[in-house]
């Protein structure tokens, strides 16, 4: 899928270097962050979501715990 990016001057030619040090282009930079986001945000809902259900499944070893 084809999109445009309208991106600031400075993170333009921060890209550009980081581009030619890593030979690559700025498109797979861009591609390479997005994942990242992405991955992060997974992450962040897997943690969520094993929290509430050690919440749920635990409550009373959680409660015998905190009396303890």
């Amino acid at each position: 899928m084809a999109m445009n990016l309208r991106v600031p001057e400075e993170l333009d030619r921060e890209l550009e270097k980081l581009a030619l040090e890593e030979h690559t282009s700025k498109s797979a930079l861009l591609l390479q962050g997005a994942e990242m986001v992405l991955q992060r945000h997974r992450r962040r809902r897997e943690i969520a979501a094993s929290i509430d259900f050690v919440k749920s499944h635990d409550a009373e070893l959680l409660s015998r715990l905190a009396d303890a």
